[in-house]
């Protein structure tokens, strides 16, 4: 496959910190106290308002303002509470180097990928980032990935996702799409068997292996 297609959080950069942090504020303006941030990693991945209505049993019109309260901690801090995994930006170059193009799909808006990009000078070694828009519009994976394939005029067999949860599979399967499965992030081999992952793999070495013989 020429044309790679990246999840950003668990697959690019490890964002627990950031993300529980921000949800933990958020939730707190709820009056919802948080024992440990570890509860909350099931929100790393998934669009926001669904896990709010999922784990919270939130209203459609209270997961909204959760995701407004959320905001206003991770734009201004949880943003950068953040950390490319180890390896990375060498993985990624070798990638370039083998004459791969890159793109970014992410649920997350499109607004905070840039900056996570740019902050970690990740963005030169991607083709183009694609997210959801602050309105919540294109925050389903598939969607993502269908307006990346049209924007960039992408043929859907020539193209793999790469990603740690189920939405990427979803996202991807959606589009006719194979997906890699990285147990380095958030999901898990079980996870990834029950939504039917194509390949799953335990590190950036088998990751690079799987993407050099598809």
């Amino acid at each position: 496959m020429e044309n790679i297609l990246f999840d950003l959080d668990g697959t690019i950069t490890d964002p627990f910190l950031g993300i529980t942090q921000s949800v933990a504020y958020s939730l707190k303006s709820f009056g919802i106290t948080v024992k440990s941030l570890d509860d909350l990693k099931v929100f790393i991945g998934p669009p926001l308002d669904v896990s709010f209505r999922e784990y919270y049993q939130m209203s459609e019109k209270d997961s909204l303002k959760a995701v407004d309260k959320y905001r206003e901690y991770f734009s201004d801090k949880g943003l950068y509470e953040n950390k490319v995994y180890e390896g990375m930006e060498d993985f990624l170059q070798s990638l370039l180097d083998n004459q791969k193009r890159l793109y970014i799909c992410t649920s997350k808006p499109l607004v905070f990928a840039q900056k996570i990009l740019e902050h970690f000078h990740l963005e030169h070694f991607f083709h183009g980032i694609y997210g959801a828009e602050l309105d919540g519009t294109r925050k389903n994976k598939g969607d993502v990935i269908a307006y990346c394939l049209e924007k960039e005029k992408l043929n859907s067999e020539t193209c793999i996702m790469v990603g740690d949860r189920q939405h990427d599979i979803i996202g991807a399967h959606a589009n006719h799409i194979p997906c890699i499965g990285v147990l380095y992030g958030y999901g898990n081999r079980e996870e990834f068997e029950n939504y039917q992952c194509d390949y799953i793999v335990q590190d950036l070495n088998e990751l690079k292996g799987v993407i050099e013989n598809v």
